[in-house]
């Protein structure tokens, strides 16, 4: 996994950093979340990962806040989770994770962003076969070994820990989440550099430059759809 996951979310938060698109993504997605279940993120595990999520993104307290409020009150918008797989350049691999309360209109605006910029859709299962659903959480201030040993010492298993640049990133099943969350609270770590559910590609492609360029702006096109939520892919990042 090397240096995968902070080249992605660097890029990610330079693009994300001057504009407030991100933060009304997650305001639907705290929404949806919320009312799947109760609006307490203690006893709604899937809130619960929202919003630490979108703590490590500062997301205003004000949108999250306001997000909950219309979850408990007479919000009765209707959201569908739905994922859409397609190809880039030079055989890259992309996975589209959206949430819509009008899929007629989604569909055909991913659709059209995978053509128009050199991609093109494939079917289900196409794509995500290539992907392993992951947990990944980030802390500073500790050594690899240190944050290993936490782990070991609150009996979590864990894929791998990894530094990567100022952070220890911790790999885990998605199901692990909450686990390593909590044996770092309990040693004291209530701050992470990163905190998701993420599928990770099992291989990178790198493209030449001509295709990087390519890429750059087909996955610029699919975050830009307000319907999609995450955009996950199989491109080697490093420079």
């Amino acid at each position: 996994m090397g240096r995968k996951w902070n080249n992605i979310k660097e890029k990610k938060a330079s693009k994300d950093a001057n504009t407030s698109k991100v933060y009304a993504k997650f305001g639907v997605e705290i929404y949806v979340a919320a009312k799947k279940g109760e609006p307490d993120p203690e006893s709604n595990r899937a809130l619960k990962v929202v919003l630490e999520r979108a703590k490590t993104y500062n997301v205003p307290k004000a949108i999250i806040d306001r997000a909950l409020e219309k979850a408990k009150g007479s919000g009765d918008e209707n959201y569908v989770e739905t994922r859409y797989e397609g190809f880039g350049p030079n055989g890259s691999m992309i996975v589209v994770d959206a949430l819509t309360n009008n899929v007629n209109r989604t569909a055909p605006l991913v659709r059209s962003a995978f053509s128009k910029n050199g991609g093109n859709m494939g079917v289900s299962g196409s794509v995500t076969y290539m992907f392993d659903p992951t947990a990944v959480i980030g802390v500073e201030g500790k050594s690899a070994d240190e944050v290993m040993e936490l782990l070991i010492e609150a009996d979590v298993d864990v894929r791998d820990v990894l530094e990567e640049e100022e952070s220890v990133i911790v790999y885990a099943e998605p199901d692990q989440f909450h686990a390593v969350q909590e044996a770092f609270k309990n040693a004291g770590i209530t701050e992470f550099t990163v905190a998701e559910l993420t599928l990770l590609p099992q291989n990178y492609v790198s493209l030449p430059e001509d295709g990087a360029v390519q890429f750059e702006k087909l996955i610029d096109a699919l975050e830009d759809l307000d319907d999609v939520q995450q955009v996950y892919h199989n491109v080697d990042s490093e420079e």
